[in-house]
């Protein structure tokens, strides 16, 4: 497998094509493979994040002082060129050897400044991927060349105050870019940081300090308050509340107790946790998340092909424009002219800005996105959410909780129904059932008091009974009425039937053999699911749920939720057909699942969505990844897709049509008017322009997706 490397930074390597992490320039192939390095725990840093210690290439503090030595030495060779007799009215002082001043810093400017671009043009054209640093260094080695032979020839019209200052005034936009794109690119090292470097382990009974790294599965370590969890486990003892914003986009402190699952990187709030270790590096959450965004970023959207693929094109144009440009100014002025408009052909025209136009947009997004609560796993997943017509939503897990709950409670006697609840939780106490736990979780939540029960047994394919009180307490479904010949008074009746007619489960209470009370149990549908659907339809899209579950239990969760199209019945494997089927109407389809028995529908729509997959990030038939439980996530990744494209189609537009109108400047065509375009000013332009387009991909980070 070939590795990627940056032209400016040859440290970073990664194990396919990207942006660098530093400056956002193309990574570009290369034979050498990159070293494993080592993280924390034994977690590996991302491919294109150069570990600590190891950045030996150019940085932000290179450029910086390339720039400030270039601009400290091309001052003089600028007074030199005339400036100093325009401002004083005196010839600039002369000295024995003054003649070759300017070619001695202009020299010293080539070779030092401008070196950066002349080996980054090398890198480019042997992966034979012409660009940025190849215009550059064909522009400044023509300046410097038509100089030199300029000087030596005793010939007039060297260009050098026009190579220094354009070497200087581009380590200053390269530098500026840099900083720029820098802000848009450190995600994944942030996430790398959310790991301490040292952890409190418990061994041999006693609290010592260790090196993250040897941590283990099945060792127990201590969060401090205020502390970061180290890796993903269970906690053993203790009880707080953590700030899991940072993996899950959950904006609450999430309480955590005994048997609670941790993850590695979270926040500790004012308790104290002893946590028994599940998973450690490549294994944890944190890996997880830190791989897919990886991969996000490295796989292209459909606009960031095409901005490519103009990007490559300009580079063409701006060659063959350079060279047509000294040609045709041969004919009619110096060649010192001549290669000056050439020069300043080839500086404007670089494609820099096109080329970061998406990716940088690209890179913000999928950042975003998880600070959000999802993941994307595929660009082009993301991209496709902004043209979805129909959301597709599984019913059981997603919209429901998958569980049962009780749902409503009745006193035949008018009274409190806590006391139906207080003996049905009592009777079911010793039983096994589901139902006859969520009537006991039911009857905790409600803080309702909960005696024992003597004398319990099983009906078989009834209920349950025992002695409560005193009293024989039974409890079970209608065939238990009937055994006792017990009947439902008046509405109740009526009301009960209601209730079972849209699939709920009616368990009958009996005291002294006599019916005192009923519960209705369904599986209990989201609160989040009720804001979900209002607010996919809020912007203008279809909601539709598919179940297989009866037709009386999905008619019920779609009124109650507002849905407007349903599929009843539906076996797993006949799921992608219904996807299928909505797609012959022409509709684009996202497919929400829990990414199981949901595979092939999240695999036949246009858009997969996975719900709730907590620490399994690596469900391989969706496009996007929901690290929550919480369906209100859906209409963020809408909205997130909508900006996104939104933000690219400017930063096309913007690139685009700086170059359309800045060639023609630089080339002359204006000449005679006066209007001529300077190269240090077509380097202002060019990188002013990348700027432009990093800091309107930068305003994405604040871009607010949905209601809490």
């Amino acid at each position: 497998m070939p590795s990627y490397t940056c032209p400016m930074h040859p440290e970073i390597r990664r194990d396919a094509p990207g942006l660098c992490p530093e400056c956002g320039m193309r990574l570009l192939p290369e034979k050498a493979e990159s070293e494993p390095h080592g993280g924390h725990g034994g977690m590996k840093m991302p491919d294109g994040v150069a570990p600590p210690g190891k950045h030996e290439g150019h940085s932000l503090a290179i450029f910086a002082r390339k720039f400030w030595v270039s601009l400290f030495l091309t001052l003089p060779v600028v007074l030199q060129s005339g400036l100093w007799q325009k401002i004083s009215g005196r010839p600039f002082p002369s000295f024995p050897g003054s003649a070759f001043f300017p070619f001695a810093l202009g020299s010293i400017i080539f070779f030092y400044g401008g070196w950066v671009f002349l080996q980054g043009a090398l890198r480019e054209v042997r992966a034979r991927l012409p660009g940025m640093m190849t215009l550059i260094a064909i522009a400044i080695s023509a300046a410097y060349a038509y100089s030199v032979y300029a000087t030596f020839s005793g010939k007039s019209g060297d260009l050098y105050w026009e190579l220094t200052t354009l070497i200087t005034v581009m380590l200053l936009g390269h530098w500026l870019e840099m900083r720029a794109v820098q802000s848009t690119q450190g995600a994944l090292k942030e996430l790398s940081k959310l790991l301490p470097d040292t952890v409190e382990v418990v061994r041999n009974g006693k609290p010592e300090i260790v090196e993250l790294s040897e941590l283990r599965e099945g060792d127990l370590f201590i969060v401090r308050p205020g502390g970061k969890v180290a890796a993903d486990g269970v906690v053993a003892e203790g009880k707080t509340e953590l700030d899991e914003s940072m993996v899950t986009g959950e904006s609450r402190p999430v309480r955590k107790g005994v048997g609670s699952e941790v993850i590695a990187g979270t926040v500790n709030g004012d308790g104290s946790l002893t946590v028994r270790v599940t998973k450690i590096g490549e294994k944890t959450f944190l890996a997880g998340v830190m791989r897919l965004v990886a991969e996000a970023q490295a796989s292209k959207s459909r606009l960031q092909i095409l901005s490519d693929r103009a990007a490559q094109v300009l580079t063409v144009i701006a060659v063959g424009g350079g060279f047509l440009t000294l040609t045709a100014w041969l004919f009619v002025a110096e060649p010192g002219y001549a290669v000056e408009r050439m020069v300043a052909v080839l500086v404007i025209a670089c494609p820099h800005a096109l080329g970061l136009a998406v990716p940088l947009v690209a890179s913000i997004s999928t950042m975003l996105a998880a600070k959000n609560g999802f993941l994307v796993k595929q660009r082009l997943a993301l991209e496709a959410a902004k043209d979805v017509d129909v959301v597709l939503f599984d019913k059981t897990g997603t919209l429901t909780k998958g569980a049962y709950g009780v749902d409503r409670v009745w006193n035949f006697s008018g009274a409190d129904t806590a006391e139906v609840l207080r003996l049905a939780a009592a009777v079911d106490g010793p039983s096994e059932h589901v139902i006859a736990k969520a009537i006991a979780a039911k009857a905790r939540q409600d803080g309702i008091s909960v005696q024992s029960v003597s004398d319990f047994s099983r009906v078989p394919g009834k209920g349950v009974k025992g002695i409560v009180a005193g009293e024989e307490i039974s409890a079970g479904g209608r065939a238990l009425l009937e055994q006792r010949e017990g009947a439902v008074p008046g509405r109740y009746g009526t009301e009960i039937d209601a209730e079972n007619k849209k699939g709920k489960t009616v368990v009958y209470v009996l005291k002294g053999g006599q019916p005192f009370g009923a519960i209705a149990l369904a599986d209990v549908i989201r609160e989040e699911s009720r804001q979900a659907v209002a607010d996919l339809k809020n912007m203008g899209l279809k909601v539709a749920m598919i179940t297989g579950d009866s037709e009386d239990v999905a008619a019920w969760v779609a009124g109650e939720l507002g849905i407007d199209e349903v599929f009843a019945k539906v076996l797993p494997e006949k799921k992608a057909e219904k996807v299928k089927l909505l797609q012959q109407k022409g509709q684009k389809v996202a497919m929400v699942g829990d990414g199981i028995n949901d595979a092939p529908a999240l695999t036949q729509a246009d858009l997969g969505i996975a719900i709730g997959a907590g620490t399994n990030v690596a469900i391989e038939s969706a496009g996007i990844i929901l690290v929550r439980n919480d369906p209100r996530d859906i209409p963020k990744i809408i909205t997130l897709s909508r900006r996104t494209y939104a933000k690219m189609i400017q930063n096309i537009l913007w690139a685009s049509g700086y170059n359309i109108v800045a060639l023609p400047l630089a080339a002359g065509a204006l000449a005679f008017k006066g209007i001529v375009l300077q190269p240090a000013w077509s380097a202002v332009f060019m990188s002013l322009s990348t700027v432009i387009v990093a800091v309107n991909a930068m305003a994405l980070r604040k871009a607010k997706l949905g209601r809490e």
